[in-house]
């Protein structure tokens, strides 16, 4: 295979891993969601727990349709909306992050109506206990951290419950996503209680707003463990019965995903557990942890806490939970995209603009793979020099394939011209490349970064396609560096190449047309200083 048939295989190649990698991350079609107001998971059943006994279906499939008041909680990083029934956290509104169609409202997370519904719930198992359908009345209906308070504790008490005296309690935290969600339960009867809680998240199957389909991401629970590390749970997986997480464990947290932002329960360790994920009524699935309570004797009382970490998904969180960081999603080139990314978020620190930084970080890539692409433009201009010669022995051997190889060969080793030389900087450059990809589109940290003018989000595609038409006519230039093909149709195929690589980055996020034009022209550069010396010194040659 001459060196155009492979460099044209190369790219189509690449193409076709783009597009594989962007669908083998594409979610199942979106299910319809359920009508506003459709309650979500189950009343427990009215039995002991016990945890280490299969008891996720405590938690039954069906809800009772019933409407609450609403307590307003009001933080420095968020507005959050519990509802009197069952005293679930059914509303986040960030402060500090905003809509993906509209940068004037803030961005909403949980909700329970609106683009999607998405939950978190809690309840407690065993005779009496209140569940995420009980009545709860707090104090106050509008709560705020006050000034110079590092914490607002929102207090509710569960109504009608029989022998024991129940209170749910969140604690909140100035300048943290985090929020202390357990109970109080005080056994005010004649006989022990035994009791259990539960801890779940419940979404339906929609994609979040401003999503695309053409790099589609990921959407859905996801489960930790230290026996089985970070795994995601397919929405299709529990529907049908597919899903491979351990069930019980005394370590690991559970969460549920999606684009930029996570919600996850994280219970302390070494405190057994169980695991479990449902399909649910109104195309709702679930993701939660159940534990143990204990026993709680005549006129004592017990508590039990776990922290929920609702915001966006970020590296730096593995501070708060073994793996809670992988939740920033850069796919099977982790180990690539993870350091990048890194030095992307030092340069940035440095320079206070992010686009500047993918600049910058661009030109230290290129520096570090400055002698492979040295050898592959030299490859390519000596390609081009005896491109004379090689029109000459295809004339000269026509349709005698063998011998024509054989002559091309023999030119090559004359030359010393590796005709696949120039192959191997592209095939290592492509993983860097994919690499850089998932980690622009999948920091937060990007999301509305601007860079100038009319750029003004990094991780979303150039309104106008000035970037993709600029990155085009970069890859018609050096094409024209390029050696030209004497297959009149590969030569067709390279110059319709940028123009299809330009309508494909239409829809690729700004940050990285931009590290591709800056790699393009600094190639370019790179490629026709290294032509020109080589040409002038064989034409030099000649005339000697």
């Amino acid at each position: 295979m001459d060196f155009q048939r492979l460099f044209l295989f190369l790219i189509f190649s690449f193409s076709v891993f783009l597009l594989w990698d962007g669908w083998q991350r594409a979610q199942n079609p979106v299910v319809q969601t359920a009508p506003a107001g459709t309650s979500v998971a189950s009343a427990p059943v009215a039995t002991t727990i016990e945890v280490g006994k299969p008891v996720a279906n405590a938690v039954a499939a069906q809800q009772k349709n019933l409407a609450g008041n609403k307590i307003t909680v009001k933080t420095d990083r968020f507005v959050a909306e519990i509802s009197t029934v069952g005293g679930d956290l059914r509303r986040m509104e960030f402060l500090q992050h905003y809509a993906a169609n509209d940068r004037n409202k803030p961005f909403v997370l949980l909700q329970e109506q609106g683009a999607h519904i998405y939950i978190a719930q809690t309840g407690l198992l065993g005779p009496g206990m209140p569940t995420h359908n009980s009545i709860f009345t707090a104090e106050a209906s509008d709560y705020q951290l006050a000034e110079g308070k590092d914490t607002l504790e929102v207090r509710l008490s569960a109504t009608d419950v029989a022998g024991a005296r129940v209170s749910k309690v969140y604690i909140f935290h100035r300048g943290s996503y985090l929020v202390d969600v357990g109970y109080e339960i005080e056994n005010n009867g004649n006989s022990p209680l035994l009791s259990s809680a539960y801890f779940q998240l419940v979404r339906d199957t929609s994609s979040p707003e401003g999503g695309s389909q053409f790099v589609p991401t990921y959407t859905g629970p996801a489960v930790f463990t230290e026996q089985e590390k970070f795994q995601k749970v397919d929405f299709s997986d529990i529907e049908k019965g597919k899903v491979k997480y351990p069930q019980s464990a005394d370590n690991g947290w559970v969460g549920m995903l999606q684009h930029y932002f996570v919600a996850a329960w994280l219970p302390k360790d070494k405190v057994q557990r169980e695991i479990y994920t449902k399909r649910l009524e109104g195309n709702l699935y679930s993701v939660g942890v159940i534990l143990p309570v204990g026993g709680i004797a005549p006129g004592q009382s017990t508590k039990i806490s776990v922290p929920l970490y609702a915001g966006p998904a970020q590296t730096s969180l593995d501070k708060i939970a073994p793996g809670l960081g992988l939740t920033v999603d850069y796919g099977w080139l982790t180990i690539i995209s993870s350091p990048l990314f890194w030095v992307l978020s030092f340069l940035q620190g440095w320079v206070h603009n992010w686009g500047v930084a993918i600049i910058l970080l661009t030109v230290l890539i290129k520096l570090a793979f400055f002698p492979l692409s040295a050898a592959s433009y030299h490859s390519m201009a000596k390609m081009r020099v005896v491109a004379p010669k090689l029109e000459k022995i295809k004339q000269q051997y026509g349709d005698d394939k063998e011998r024509l190889h054989k002559a091309m060969m023999e030119l090559y080793k004359t030359e010393k011209i590796n005709p696949v030389g120039g192959c191997l900087p592209m095939l290592i450059q492509i993983p860097v490349f994919i690499a850089l990809y998932w980690a622009i589109l999948a920091s937060v940290e990007l999301r509305y970064a601007p860079f100038f003018g009319w750029i003004t989000d990094l991780s979303a595609a150039d309104p106008y396609y000035v970037l993709p038409l600029i990155m085009g006519a970069s890859m018609i230039i050096q094409t024209k560096l390029n050696p030209t093909p004497p297959d009149p149709l590969q030569a067709k195929l390279m110059q319709i190449m940028p123009i299809v690589f330009s309508i494909v980055f239409f829809f690729f996020p700004a940050g990285l047309v931009l590290y591709s034009i800056v790699n393009n022209v600094l190639s370019i550069a790179q490629q026709w200083y290294i032509t020109r010396n080589l040409e002038a010194g064989s034409k030099g040659a000649a005339k000697a």
